[in-house]
């Protein structure tokens, strides 16, 4: 894996494994404006819409965006989303072609749930693939009212993306500030020079 400073000011790392190449994109900004072709959405549960990043999709993607997540309640998920699973939606006014929402786990330091946290991240991809997705931004899940330490989901969110194997072009990672971004970037660098995961195949 490789990495370079992006025309975003941001940070990037290239992870190549077998035939298939993965950047990594590390920017500070607003997840709803990324032109990709999926924005994942840090939902909860019921998939009506909530607070942070899940109510800026929903409140920038419009009813079409909600629509689409009450056909999925009314048909295959009437008991709500399962943490650590995910879906996909429209993505109605946002300027990505789909929402793929995933329920990350609240953090709480007497269980260890970073097996549903890494699902998270692992699952989108896997819904990405299916959807032919070749861009996916992701916001860093479980890390605001569900309290995740920023560190700890920075390794396990980056760690688990490169070791996917997915077939997705880029992988974004859309922070909100310059705290996450530092911690975001911190683990990445630490990823790049071989620390906390079993390093590319070439």
């Amino acid at each position: 894996m490789t990495g370079a400073d992006n025309l975003d000011g941001g940070r990037c790392a290239v992870l190549r494994r077998g035939r298939l190449v993965t950047r990594i994109t590390l920017v500070q900004g607003d997840i709803t404006e990324q032109r990709v072709d999926a924005v994942v959405n840090a939902a909860n549960s019921a998939m009506l819409g909530g607070g942070g990043v899940d109510g800026a999709i929903h409140r920038r993607g419009g009813p079409e965006v909600l629509d689409d997540c009450r056909r999925l309640r009314a048909s295959r998920y009437g008991r709500g989303l399962p943490t650590g699973q995910a879906v996909a939606t429209t993505a109605g006014r946002l300027p990505a072609r789909w929402v793929i929402h995933t329920v990350g786990p609240v953090h709480r330091a007497e269980v260890d749930n970073s097996a549903l946290l890494a699902s998270c991240y692992r699952e989108s991809l896997r819904v990405a693939d299916d959807l032919g997705a070749r861009t996916v931004a992701f916001p860093a899940v479980s890390t605001g009212i569900y309290g995740w330490p920023l560190e700890d989901a920075a390794r396990i969110a980056l760690a688990t993306v490169a070791g996917a194997g997915a077939a997705v072009a880029e992988a974004r990672f859309v922070l909100f500030d310059g705290t996450a971004f530092e911690a975001f970037q911190g683990v990445l660098d630490g990823l790049e020079g071989g620390e906390g995961f079993g390093g590319p195949e070439s």
